[in-house]
């Protein structure tokens, strides 16, 4: 039995809950209409149907008129509203709540203080500002002298943060944040109701935060807290944010795929991480952007960004790929292959890299026998490494003469892995043929083995 149906139905929630009713056979019964429901009655359904529209209703209008407090509230009395304190400051009592009934419950006021520690960081970041440095220069130094970011300084509410060094983005927050002017800020982020499901409509919502424009935004009228920066200092920064905007012609849309023919292939070899393809000047470079903020926090000497041409690459690797893969070098490749897959044994330099194909060769054959289940020692004999070869002989011979997508395709079945070193420069090429890939089409494995450095910009 339901007292007040307008309380326990929100707008079409009703007709998607009572045909479980229904179905194990439970009434549901309403004073309104004198007793259980009868779902074949076009009259109870309109009155369920007119009380979720009221519910709905209600709700909305509950929300507007919180809503109203709140901003009368942050606008007029600058009063603290909840959420995290901005770094640089903490959170204080002012004293019991002014509502009694509130009070009664224990119920206290909260307002923000400086926090000793943080506090002159943020004032230092605006005066690095006015002296003229960058948003990045200020990470950087920030991050050189060993000040915690705010991630780091609070790690238990910040535990999902990278805590490394400070963060380009970070310092912009503080220097566009008006709580340092003493003002309180309410309607930063509002709730929004989300479907739960585009595909499914009576699964209802979920609840989401979202970033307002600055126009928005609460600000109280007057000053609340102790300010770290006057108003006139804050409308400097402002302006000088805005005049330093980019506002360059938009990027015109690129309507056709530009060929990368080592799309994901290659890595940087101060950072370790995958390089990434763009397309510039009418050409396909290959670039590392690390953030100084956090190459300095690891130690790690990487310039600002590393570039890496396309057209440096392809000439001499496909010189090395066609000498290695030579017709008539391909009985001595298999002969050293074959020798390689007995145990191992001093290995003479000429022969490194034949040798550290061997090793992958074997490797994929211990892991076709331990898939297959055959108990084998897994060992490829001399057929099935010429058979490997010779299909990969088949792919450099076209290599040449090959468009950027089959070409592609080509250094995929490779196995081709590129590290660039940006102080050498020199390319470090890897392959490791999966002679699934060459016989299946499979995708191939991670295991790898060691190519050959070859010299860009300038010898090989």
């Amino acid at each position: 039995m339901i007292g007040e149906p307008q309380r326990a139905f929100y707008g079409s929630q009703f007709g998607n809950t009572f045909p479980l009713f229904a179905h194990y056979g439970v009434p549901l019964w309403v004073p309104e209409v004198g007793g259980p429901i009868d779902g074949d009655n076009e009259v109870h359904d309109l009155i369920m149907s007119v009380f979720g529209g009221m519910s709905k209703g209600e709700r909305n209008r509950v929300k507007v008129c919180v809503r109203a407090a709140m901003a009368a509230q942050a606008l007029m009395e600058g009063r603290y509203l909840g959420g995290r304190p901005p770094y640089g400051y903490r959170l204080c009592d002012l004293g019991p709540h002014p509502n009694p009934g509130k009070a009664a419950d224990g119920k206290r006021l909260h307002g923000l203080e400086l926090e000793p520690e943080t506090a002159p960081v943020v004032v230092r970041i605006f005066t690095e500002f006015l002296r003229g440095l960058g948003i990045f220069a200020i990470a950087e130094g920030l991050t050189r002298d060993g000040i915690p970011s705010p991630s780091a300084h609070d790690r238990a509410r910040n535990p999902h943060r990278d805590a490394r060094a400070w963060a380009k983005n970070t310092v912009r927050a503080i220097l566009t944040n008006p709580r340092y002017t003493g003002r309180q800020i309410w309607n930063r982020q509002s709730k929004y109701e989300v479907l739960l499901d585009i595909e499914d409509v009576s699964l209802g919502y979920t609840t989401a935060m979202r970033w307002n424009t600055q126009n928005k935004w609460i600000i109280s009228k007057k000053a609340v807290h102790s300010p770290l920066v006057d108003d006139d200092t804050f409308a400097r920064v402002q302006e000088m944010l805005r005049s330093r905007a980019h506002r360059g012609a938009a990027h015109p849309v690129h309507r056709t795929r530009n060929p990368y023919l080592f799309r994901g292939r290659i890595i940087c070899g101060s950072c370790t991480r995958r390089m990434q393809a763009q397309w510039s000047h009418h050409d396909a470079y290959y670039r590392c952007r690390f953030p100084e903020e956090y190459a300095l926090a690891n130690r790690i000497a990487h310039p600002r960004n590393v570039y890496l041409r396309a057209k440096w690459i392809s000439p001499p690797l496909d010189d090395w790929l066609m000498k290695v893969f030579q017709p008539h070098c391909l009985d001595d490749t298999v002969d050293v292959m074959a020798a390689a897959a007995e145990p191992e044994r001093p290995i003479d330099s000429s022969a490194a890299q034949a040798e550290t194909q061997a090793r992958r060769v074997r490797a994929e054959a211990d892991l076709r026998a331990a898939e297959a289940g055959t108990g084998t020692s897994g060992r490829m004999t001399r057929d099935e490494i010429a058979r490997l070869v010779r299909s990969i002989s088949d792919l450099t011979t076209v290599i040449r003469q090959a468009d950027p997508q089959d070409k592609a395709e080509i250094y995929r079945r490779l196995g081709l892995q590129l590290t660039y070193t940006p102080g050498r420069q020199s390319v470090r090429v890897e392959l490791a043929p999966d002679p699934h890939i060459a016989h299946n089409d499979k995708t191939p494995r991670s295991q790898r083995d060691r190519g050959e450095m070859v010299r860009v910009r300038g010898g090989t």
